[in-house]
């Protein structure tokens, strides 16, 4: 008999669905009616799940399964899951640390320039005819150069340490924050966020954010300054929307570009609206080359599991 697995969240690549189903015998709850009623009945034969990482998974559903050997999380996010207990009964809980790295840094560096060189704008413009209309160069404001900019990072690992490379490549001097310097980085350590911003011409989110919640408030955008752009590819919860919406409506940050938020995928009006604003929705790993790496690593971490071995992947256990 197949060991029974449960799966909280799609994956879209149909290879893995592929294996999953060889595999194992995969309740995806995201497809059953009364799923409440399926796991009073059903819970205690599962022995694995694969979740997401802002699906997480609660403590609750976490005590209605008592086989459970792994808990899979297609992301690296961890905070929808209360590690503390997964520890206490000892449960791996595994995340596909890396295997986004190159896509989300590759992303932030596209929302800054498509931020600083308007280019969704001049898109729309091109789009909607109005260049035939208005041939003359004034027609579209004038864009910032990227090249160069003084770039902030909060958060040093992974992410923000490709976001980095990427930027130095383009001339751009790095300073950063994170909870404490790191000797094997060449670039300036800043420990407040406002003096980051003040001496930045972008501030780049790929913090954790495990914790973290509205740190880039109005004091870190008023010191970024008009000029200034932010970039979020980290959490939605370590901006204060509201105080966001306050400098894109009145100018007091050059513009913003943002691939998470905090109530998905509900997006302020004024964010929506705004040609200061470049959005995307939270698709940062959303590659083929990424996704079909991350369920490789959620399967072996399964596999591992249910094979009596640590999962590679585990940070509980």
């Amino acid at each position: 008999m197949k060991p029974n697995i449960l799966q909280l969240n799609p994956i879209l690549i149909p290879a893995a669905n592929e294996e999953l189903a060889a595999l194992y015998e995969v309740h995806k709850l995201f497809e059953i009616e009364d799923p409440a009623a399926w796991l009073r009945e059903r819970g205690s034969s599962i022995e694995a799940v694969i979740t997401g990482g802002h699906t997480g998974i609660s403590q609750a559903m976490l005590e209605q399964l008592p086989a459970l050997k792994v808990v899979a999380i297609n992301g690296v996010g961890t905070d929808a899951v209360d590690l503390a207990y997964c520890r206490s009964r000892g449960l791996p809980v595994t995340a596909t640390l890396g295997a986004l790295t190159e896509d989300v840094a590759d992303l932030a560096i596209g929302l800054l320039i498509a931020s600083c060189r308007n280019i969704c704008a001049g898109d729309r413009f091109v789009r909607d005819g109005q260049w035939e209309l208005h041939p003359q160069p004034s027609a579209i404001p004038l864009a910032r150069r990227f090249s160069g900019m003084r770039v902030g990072i909060v958060g040093m690992g992974r992410v923000g340490r490709a976001v980095a490379i990427r930027a130095a490549a383009f001339g751009c001097p790095i300073r950063y924050i994170d909870l404490a310097p790191m000797s094997d980085l060449p670039y300036e350590f800043i420990p407040n966020l406002v003096d980051l911003a003040r001496v930045s011409d972008a501030l780049v989110l790929c913090a954790a954010a495990d914790k973290a919640e509205g740190i880039v408030d109005a004091a870190v955008l008023d010191a970024l300054g008009p000029r200034g752009f932010l970039v979020n590819v980290a959490r939605g919860r370590l901006v204060n929307e509201p105080d966001l919406e306050a400098a894109i409506a009145n100018g007091s940050i050059a513009g913003a570009g943002l691939d998470v938020f905090v109530d998905e995928p509900r997006v302020p009006v004024t964010l929506r609206q705004s040609d200061r604003t470049t959005l995307q929705a939270h698709r940062a790993s959303a590659t083929w080359e990424t996704r079909a790496a991350m369920a490789r690593m959620v399967l072996d971490s399964v596999a591992q599991a249910l094979a009596g071995k640590r999962p590679e992947m585990s940070l509980t256990t």
